[in-house]
């Protein structure tokens, strides 16, 4: 008959070979886990290389914001009703709000004639560069406005620059986003729009 002491030392094994499996079978589901996250990740980094900004979908009514465009005209977003409009906030000491201008300028180019508009005003913090000069040296169509005392960065809430809006035909703000924009967001979010 076997002794107390060696089958207390089997319980003992026994119960150690119980905590070993479960935290080896625990081991292999954190690392299972990690390799299926490994695509996902990639994926996520794969987007940021491209500079995917990812827009938030929102819906609230647009503020209408009423300013003086280069050339000392009054002008309102209300100006554009019925179209979809892009409001982007930038300044012209900005590296992302310049990085972004070429991308936002083919945007324009390509879509304006289905009643797209960017309307990009200025935050008002210039710098050393004046807005007629950066809208020149960048070949800018699209409407530019100033705002010296950022009326339209107060209206919309603007805390970072670059950020853009997109106000549907209705009127309603529906994406926005902070930062540099690609155009395959541009198309992947914004186009859809212009069919409504």
């Amino acid at each position: 008959m076997p002794s107390k002491r060696l089958i207390a030392r089997a319980r003992s094994v026994s119960s150690q070979g119980i905590i070993m499996l479960v935290v080896g079978v625990g081991l292999m589901l954190v690392a299972l886990a990690g390799f299926l996250a490994i695509p996902k990740a990639a994926e996520s980094v794969s987007q940021l290389e491209e500079g995917l900004v990812v827009p938030a979908a929102v819906n609230y009514p647009a503020p209408d914001v009423s300013l003086t465009d280069l050339n000392g005209k009054p002008v309102s977003l209300a100006d554009y009703d019925g179209q979809v409009i892009l409001y982007n906030a930038w300044a012209t000491w900005c590296p992302p709000c310049k990085a972004e201008m070429p991308t936002l300028q083919a945007y324009y180019e390509k879509h304006r004639g289905q009643g797209f508009v960017i309307i990009a005003i200025e935050d008002g913090l210039q710098g050393d560069i004046d807005v007629e000069t950066f809208v020149k040296d960048f070949g800018l169509t699209f409407p530019v406005w100033p705002d010296p005392t950022n009326k339209a960065t107060t209206a919309f809430g603007v805390t970072g620059l670059p950020t853009s809006f997109v106000i549907d035909r209705e009127g309603t703000v529906r994406l926005t986003w902070s930062g540099k924009i690609s155009m395959a967001a541009l198309e992947k979010y914004v186009t859809p729009l212009l069919a409504e």
